[in-house]
């Protein structure tokens, strides 16, 4: 079956003008994994995992392991061998009969991703996958960092994780802890759905402060120029909800976000944020902290030599 773009994404890609190239570039979405794809996935420590919970909200998590935890079965099934941490809002959201997800596959290290995006079900400690879009993307706006070791609790793919700090209490805003966290990443994960076309986890990265936080219920993100077929716009023109995950590097926290987000389309808007054509705005409503779900540790960040320069800072955090 080929792929097709839904209505949404058109209709980013129409505002847009990209029509063109985000066909060409869709004429390489398969539902296959080819051999060099499922060498990449297989190379890879963690994998992002974007699905909705059982109340529809929409989240990105992460599964970590030695690597090979997340292998192609074959050219349509990919199995990811990893539990989902204590506390994980996606823990349950797979059992029992399949769901949509999106994955991305990235190393951080030589700046290459891959996107599988399809239907799963898990047992809580092994996830099957069946793939319905493959694709590679571009290299644009990764900080590279490679793996240096591993912290506590755990180590990847050691078997049972020791255990480690209890999950943080749901809440519904960002604690000072937690605002800081996101004003200083220079990485994200966002996860948008589709309500007939599936899930898709999507990175963006930027300078440190590239995420603005206006308070603890309200963050804003650029959207630089990509590979415009417009896949995270387009879901969230058809439907709001939105999860980020941000990874904390030194710690090895992770937090995870969801509510709902906005395109501002407008030039004067973009034009606050260096390199920007849009901005995303969210307005939070669930955050949950995940202490050491992370248990490698990394090399400080090194910028990519398209990220443009982060906004300087209008509102202090805290």
């Amino acid at each position: 079956m080929s792929f097709t773009f839904h209505e949404g994404e058109r209709a980013v890609q129409r505002r847009a003008e990209g029509f063109d190239v985000a066909d060409r570039i869709a004429a390489h979405i398969t539902p296959e994994i080819s051999p060099p794809i499922a060498a990449f996935v297989a190379d890879q420590p963690f994998v992002v995992l974007a699905a909705r919970d059982r109340a529809g909200r929409v989240w990105a998590t992460l599964l970590h392991g030695a690597p090979g935890f997340a292998r192609a079965a074959d050219a349509e099934t990919l199995v990811i061998d990893a539990p989902f941490a204590p506390g994980d809002p996606l823990g349950d959201a797979l059992i029992g009969a399949p769901a949509d997800v999106g994955l991305l596959a990235i190393e951080p290290a030589t700046r290459q991703r891959v996107r599988l995006n399809g239907s799963a079900i898990s047992d809580g400690r092994r996830t099957v996958v069946r793939t319905r879009e493959v694709y590679g993307n571009c290299p644009k706006y990764i900080s590279a960092r490679t793996v240096i070791g591993a912290g506590s609790p755990g180590s990847p793919g050691s078997g049972e994780p020791e255990p480690g700090p209890a999950p943080a209490p749901v809440t519904d805003a960002l604690d000072a802890a937690q605002q800081a966290l996101v004003a200083r990443t220079d990485t994200l994960f966002v996860a948008t759905a589709h309500p007939a076309h599936g899930a898709d986890a999507s990175h963006r990265g930027g300078d440190a402060g590239f995420v603005t936080v206006a308070d603890a219920r309200h963050l804003s993100f650029p959207d630089y120029a990509g590979n415009t077929m417009y896949m995270t716009l387009g879901n969230l023109t058809a439907d709001p909800r939105a999860g980020l995950l941000v990874p904390d590097f030194e710690r090895g926290d992770l937090l995870l976000v969801s509510g709902e987000a906005t395109i501002d389309w407008s030039p004067e808007r973009a034009a606050s944020m260096p390199g920007a054509q849009r901005v995303v705005d969210v307005a939070v409503d669930r955050v949950v902290q995940l202490p050491g779900a992370l248990p490698l540790r990394w090399t400080p960040a090194q910028r990519s030599r398209f990220t443009p320069p982060a906004p300087a800072p209008a509102v202090p955090v805290g």
